[in-house]
């Protein structure tokens, strides 16, 4: 007879973390296409996996395939883990007390008698998880008690696990040429400079009503890391004030090296109001002005280059309690609640624009143009909104970047990466039962002034 289960100890690792399991675990297109490069899934069970409206459906859908999947299963799903860098998992599943133990093999029926059997079982390996395992308690994001604000600038603190770094999926050979002729020139190595400025600590004296940004650290680094990653070359400040942010940003801005590349990303991370941030000394930085840096009039090596910004802050003390949906079901399945355009129009060659003939007037451009910012909240005509952030894995807006931006960018030009970031915040939700925070929303937007399609080819470069 063919031995289709897992072994028993296994079988028992993956039931008494189950609960930790569908709270941590990631399950994302990299995991799914490591357990099917072992055959531990077909076709059809990584689609059913993936079609899940929640990244706890997706866990608990793959933690019930699994048991069935053969006695290799177990092996493949830590070897899966470690290389989606969920290595915390791994070391849980495999210090387990269970894998000391004799290797049995237990069939489908078996498998299907114990699932049956043991509701209490379950029950107690729930309660047992927050006093065996080392892990932290699951990725809720909770709220902790924070004094009442007096000042416009807020940034909620929210505690979960650490950020996901699965790689930049690489775009294909075949996908560059099909995308190339319709979109921004995107093929220098590097792709351009990436300008990264975070503050995270502030003169308590100075500013004494904004808090430090507990998690603003692990941003910055995420955002240092996939950007290295997608081939830009990565300036990161931390803690600057007003006036050391505007000659930061004006030094970036002067680099002789734009000729050379082909687009530039700007980071700002700090607490805000609408249209400002703030500096560590409480001053606040217009972003009209920092826009207004890399218009086409004064940073001319940027001409024609997409100008792509990031803000993470807030963009007035709102918090965005959310509405219920009236056709809606009574609770959200909103998976955060567990943890956590372009037009079509030719351009050609820059150079032989500014050129032109003698006495043939050069093509103007408008004063801005090129540019696209994602913005982590709202502003509106009554009420501008407050963003979230996680003390370990930092903001939301960022996380959601981040994971967009390893998955898609690869085959998804950047305002559809944005639309997708504002699907994921829809979605989201706080977690602090007795708290005002709880059930707290939040909703990204974009603006964008591009004129074709922004793709950034990871990993690709043109064989000339």
């Amino acid at each position: 007879m063919l031995e289709c289960g897992m072994l028993t100890r296994d079988r028992k690792t993956l039931r008494r973390h189950s609960a930790v399991l569908c709270d941590d675990l990631v399950v994302d297109e990299l995991f799914i296409q490591s357990l099917q490069a072992d055959a531990i899934l077909t076709g059809n069970m990584a689609e059913k996996i993936m079609a899940a409206q929640t990244s706890r459906a997706r866990s608990w859908e793959l933690l019930l395939l699994l048991p069935k999947r053969g006695p290799n299963a177990f092996r493949s799903f830590c070897s899966a883990l470690q290389v989606t860098e969920q290595q915390h998992l791994c070391d849980l599943l495999t210090q387990s007390p269970e894998n000391d133990g004799r290797e049995t093999h237990v069939d489908a029926e078996e498998e299907a008698e114990g699932q049956a059997g043991r509701p209490m079982e379950r029950t107690e390996k729930k309660r047992e998880r927050f006093v065996n395992s080392s892990l932290p308690f699951p990725t809720q994001e909770e709220i902790a008690t924070k004094r009442v604000r007096t000042h416009e600038s807020m940034e909620f603190s929210l505690d979960a696990d650490s950020p996901i770094n699965t790689p930049v999926l690489p775009c294909t050979p075949d996908f560059y040429v099909s995308h190339c002729k319709q979109s921004y020139r995107m093929n220098s190595s590097p792709r351009g400079f990436a300008l990264v400025i975070s503050n995270v600590t502030f003169d308590s004296c100075a500013a004494p009503d904004l808090d430090p940004r507990k998690g603003g650290e692990v941003d910055d680094e995420v955002l240092r890391k996939v950007f290295t990653e997608l081939d830009y070359i990565v300036s990161t400040h931390r803690d600057l004030t007003a006036q050391n942010m505007r000659a930061c940003i004006k030094t970036f801005c002067n680099r002789t090296e734009h000729r050379t590349v082909d687009s530039c990303v700007v980071c700002l991370l700090s607490h805000g109001v609408e249209g400002a941030i703030y500096g560590t000394d409480g001053q606040l930085l217009p972003l009209e002005w920092v826009f207004e840096a890399f218009d086409n009039a004064h940073c001319p090596l940027l001409q024609n280059k997409p100008k792509m910004f990031f803000i993470q802050a807030c963009r007035g003390d709102e918090m965005d309690c959310g509405v219920e949906q009236t056709d809606g079901p009574v609770r959200t399945c909103s998976p955060s609640c567990e943890q956590r355009d372009a037009g079509r129009e030719g351009q050609g060659d820059a150079d032989s624009r500014q050129r032109g003939d003698m006495g043939t007037p050069r093509i103007k451009l408008p004063q801005r143009s090129d540019m696209i910012c994602g913005f982590a909240s709202l502003k509106g005509q009554r009420i501008c909104t407050a963003a979230m952030r996680n003390t370990k894995r930092g903001s939301w807006f960022i996380q959601e970047i981040n994971t967009a931006l390893r998955l898609h960018a690869r085959d998804t030009h950047l305002a559809d990466i944005l639309v997708q970031v504002n699907s994921r915040i829809k979605e989201r939700e706080g977690y602090a039962p007795g708290t005002a925070h709880h059930r707290c929303k939040e909703m990204s937007e974009f603006t964008s002034s591009l004129c074709k399609d922004l793709y950034l080819f990871p990993k690709y470069q043109p064989q000339y």
